[in-house]
C-alpha cells in the first residue's frame, strides 16, 4: 500500500550529473561520489555505480526492518549484518536487477533467523518496493 505525500516524514534528494558517468550528489552534501561503469560494463571501475549505491541502501534499510521484526520476536540480533547483491543484466526490454540478501544473525539458530529474515522482507520499504517489479531471494 503506497503513502500519501501527507504521510512522509523525511525526503531524500540527489542530483545526477551525466548518469552513469559523472556524480551523484545529495541536496545536502553528505553524499557526494563519481560514478562509473564498472569493468564489467565497459568502464573503468574507478567510481561507484547505481548498483552499488541501491546495494547499499538495500541493505541499511533491510537491517532496520530486521530490527524491527526482532524486537517485536524478542530475539536477539546483536552483532549481525545484512548484505545485499545487486546484479544488472540484460533482458527483453533492456537492463534488469536481480537481488540477494543475506545476512549473519550470530545469536539465532537457523530456523529463528530465517523466520526473521522473512518477517523483515515483509516490512522493509525496499522490499516492498521492488516486490514484483525484480527478482530478490533471501539468503
Amino acid at each position: 500500500m503506497s503513502i500519501q505525500q501527507t504521510d512522509v516524514l523525511y525526503t531524500a534528494v540527489a542530483t545526477a550529473e551525466n548518469g552513469r558517468d559523472g556524480r551523484v550528489a545529495t541536496d545536502d552534501g553528505r553524499l557526494d561520489v563519481v560514478v562509473d561503469p564498472p569493468k564489467e560494463m565497459g568502464g573503468s571501475g574507478s567510481g561507484t555505480n547505481p548498483e552499488q549505491l541501491f546495494a547499499a541502501g538495500y541493505s541499511a534499510c533491510f537491517q532496520g526492518a530486521l530490527g524491527v521484526v526482532a524486537r517485536q520476536e524478542k530475539a536477539d540480533i546483536s552483532g549481525s549484518t545484512v548484505t545485499a547483491k545487486v546484479g544488472i543484466g540484460k533482458n527483453t526490454d533492456g537492463f534488469g536487477l536481480i537481488v540477494e540478501i543475506s545476512a549473519t544473525l550470530p545469536n539465532l539458530d537457523a530456523a529463528t533467523a530465517r523466520a526473521l529474515l522473512e518477517k523483515a522482507h515483509q516490512v522493509c520499504p525496499y522490499s516492498k518496493a521492488t516486490r514484483g517489479n525484480i527478482s530478490v531471494t533471501l539468503v
